[in-house]
């Protein structure tokens, strides 16, 4: 195909990115990892230094000027939280390190509260280990069972068999809003139309969602969505939980400590409203600021533009990738955001990237903690490019040119 014109201009906005204008091995970066984490645009950056040079101070505590001026901007970022995923009110949005944290929660505490022996937790065969694990780990300890919802051969759920595993035994269906291994977008709409029907809460994970398109928890009607910032060009060590509020009500604290209290005695302890009663100890402030800073970066250049850019990178790059001789694409749903994810046969995908690193290029290779699903296409893992709206043509080319390169050798 050709290459098509870009409602943006990738050459002005890679001026926002520092770390793009460096050389890797003596060759131009290119970054082809933004499914694991994307790039930082200046703005972010110096967002996270003013802070600390202007007005670093504890948050919610303290009367001084700076603590004020700390708090205001942390909780002027949970307004923006708020708006980016059009949540009803702002104290449904909770912080956390991530989606790792966000999940953790859920599981520990919707599941302390609401899943017990007999209980089944639905999840996909696509999900990250992060949106597994926590789930093994209360079905444990309740004696729960987890149900797998089966994908077929071009990495889509089967809908079907979804329907056969609801029932009332059912108390949380969680999935992946985008599979980060395939790049594939999940009807997440009809399966929450579907688990409600049963009166089943359903938990999101938008860690690869949150980039792509926009997301609004209302018109999904799900209970709990997360993110990671770091995952749409603001800081790492920081995102957020958004859940229903009559739900977060019902559901015990995660952690103790400070913060997530009102009275405490040696005799009882009060908790906290919402959304403070799920954010014990001093947060991460600093992070938190900044990913306000990255909302306002998006906004700017607008979604829709960076999702039409990228698919484009993706429909070129998957094209260019089908000439190589061997390769097969692992993920090839209808629906899919910029992730082209394959194996080359007699390549190994390790050997691949660490020549593909010489050449100044960044992939990722492996399981993407996604095992489960890796033995599901009866493979070990996968070479990923992921593409994100300041890459260029220019740079999928070279990145073509060296795979035959490494094939080459390789073979």
């Amino acid at each position: 195909m050709a290459k098509l014109e870009s409602t943006i201009d990738v050459q002005e906005i890679r001026k926002d990115f520092p770390i793009l204008s460096q050389k890797v091995h003596g060759k131009n970066l290119i970054y082809f990892d933004n499914a694991a984490t994307t790039q930082k645009p200046q703005s972010v950056i110096e967002a996270i230094s003013n802070y600390y040079k202007t007005e670093n101070a504890n948050i919610h505590r303290g009367i001084h000027s700076l603590a004020e001026k700390a708090t205001h901007d942390y909780e002027e970022t949970r307004k923006s939280v708020k708006a980016f995923l059009n949540a009803k009110h702002a104290e449904e949005i909770i912080f956390t390190r991530g989606v790792t944290e966000a999940i953790n929660l859920v599981a520990n505490s919707y599941g302390r509260a609401f899943v017990n022996e007999g209980d089944e937790i639905v999840i996909s065969t696509m999900e990250h280990h992060s949106n597994i694990v926590p789930w093994q780990m209360l079905c444990e300890q309740r004696n729960a069972k987890l149900k797998v919802i089966p994908i077929n051969d071009k990495g889509e759920i089967i809908f079907e068999e979804y329907l056969k595993l609801l029932s009332p035994k059912v108390k949380l269906v969680s999935v992946v809003h985008v599979s980060n291994a395939l790049g594939t977008i999940n009807p997440v709409k009809e399966i929450i139309e579907a688990a409600h029907k049963f009166n089943i809460p359903v938990m999101l994970d938008g860690a690869q969602a949150s980039s792509h398109f926009d997301i609004d928890v209302q018109a999904l009607d799900c209970e709990f969505y997360a993110f990671s910032a770091h995952k749409l060009y603001g800081p790492t060590g920081i995102g957020a939980l958004y859940g229903k509020k009559e739900l977060l009500d019902k559901m015990p604290p995660y952690q103790g400590g400070g913060e997530m209290i009102k009275d405490v005695s040696f005799e009882k302890t009060t908790y906290n409203e919402l959304p403070y009663k799920f954010e014990a100890g001093t947060p991460n402030i600093a992070d938190t600021v900044a990913l306000k800073a990255a909302f306002e970066y998006i906004e700017k250049i607008g979604k829709t533009n960076m999702a039409a850019h990228e698919d484009a990178l993706l429909k070129y790059a998957t094209e260019q990738l089908l000439t190589i001789d061997g390769l097969r694409i692992i993920g090839t749903a209808e629906h899919k955001v910029s992730i082209a994810s394959f194996v080359i046969e007699g390549v190994h995908h390790q050997d691949l990237a660490i020549i593909l690193d010489r050449e100044g290029i960044a992939v990722r290779t492996g399981h993407h903690c996604t095992q489960p699903l890796m033995s599901r296409f009866g493979i070990l893992g996968t070479t990923r490019a992921s593409f994100a709206f300041y890459n260029t043509f220019e740079e999928i080319d070279v990145f073509i040119k060296a795979l035959h390169k490494a094939v080459g050798m390789l073979r």
